[in-house]
């Protein structure tokens, strides 16, 4: 342990599972005192426990403002303050591969959830900060609202606006000496990224994720899975002191996807070339 965050205290949203729960832990293992914000209880509660007395868990609804308010109270009243603000809860809503096919239903929730929440998280948390001095806020995004492509674009959309959004904020707050950054997300396991068809086998839903996964790595230069880790890891980074002359930055962690198209069309083509003499032009 590095504890890199030795006095820092933290907020995670989404901190139930995945990559809430993994930067979490990291958290704590460097030195941090950490509350789990999360609509999962029952999840919520068990990782606080296992974590110790630097953790604690608060149930919130980021869509709700109320919830995100008594989240950073409750947080400065069990610790004393805040230092690190990680704005992370998000749904995708129901997958519908093509625009004109989606009847927009979970519109709201979505925006509510992916955007304002992280909006009523850093106005929250961030007017603490501002009479304390200072501290960190990173928000998650993903790499869907970088590179633009097919299916669930109103989660697309929401993702883009926390780019945006984040970029924007870090220029309003650096006279107070609060750094926001984010980070994108590539292909990383965690529940948001499963979207295998309802009533599958147990053996059919491992098929069809090991199907989606191969098809997933042919667009990324790194041909291995990323972890939760890997993204507690760089929020870890922009949490800590060593990036305090960090600010309105996105850190994508996704193996190298939106660097830029991971197909060798130089080896397409002369496949290409090679067929067409080979057959005699």
């Amino acid at each position: 342990m590095a504890e890199e965050l030795t006095g820092k205290i933290a907020i995670v949203t989404g901190g139930a599972k995945g990559i809430g729960a993994a930067t979490a832990e990291v958290f704590v293992e460097e030195g941090a005192m950490v509350v789990i914000g999360d609509t999962d209880r029952e999840l919520g509660q068990t990782l606080a426990a296992r974590l110790g007395s630097a953790a604690r868990f608060k149930e919130v609804d980021v869509s709700e403002r109320r919830d995100v308010q008594a989240l950073v109270d409750f947080t400065i009243a069990e610790f004393g303050g805040l230092h690190v603000m990680f704005n992370n809860a998000a749904i995708t809503g129901a997958f519908h591969n093509r625009f004109l096919d989606d009847p927009l239903q979970d519109f709201d929730k979505v925006m509510h959830t992916d955007l304002a929440g992280v909006m009523y998280g850093c106005q929250i948390a961030g007017r603490h900060m501002c009479d304390a001095g200072g501290g960190s806020i990173i928000n998650t995004t993903s790499v869907a609202a970088i590179d633009p492509s097919y299916a669930i674009l109103t989660y697309r959309a929401a993702k883009a606006g926390v780019i945006n959004f984040t970029k924007s904020l870090a220029i309003d707050l650096a006279e107070y000496r609060i750094r926001v950054n984010a980070v994108a997300p590539g292909h990383i396991p965690t529940t948001i990224q499963r979207y295998e068809p309802k009533n599958l086998s147990p053996e059919g839903a491992a098929a069809y994720r090991k199907a989606v996964e191969q098809a997933w790595m042919s667009n990324q230069p790194l041909k291995f899975k990323g972890t939760p880790r890997d993204v507690a890891n760089a929020v870890l980074y922009l949490a800590s002191d060593r990036a305090r002359y960090v600010t309105g930055q996105v850190i994508a962690v996704d193996g190298g996807m939106t660097a830029g198209d991971a197909t060798n069309q130089s080896a397409l083509l002369q496949e290409a070339h090679e067929r067409f003499f080979a057959t005699g032009g």
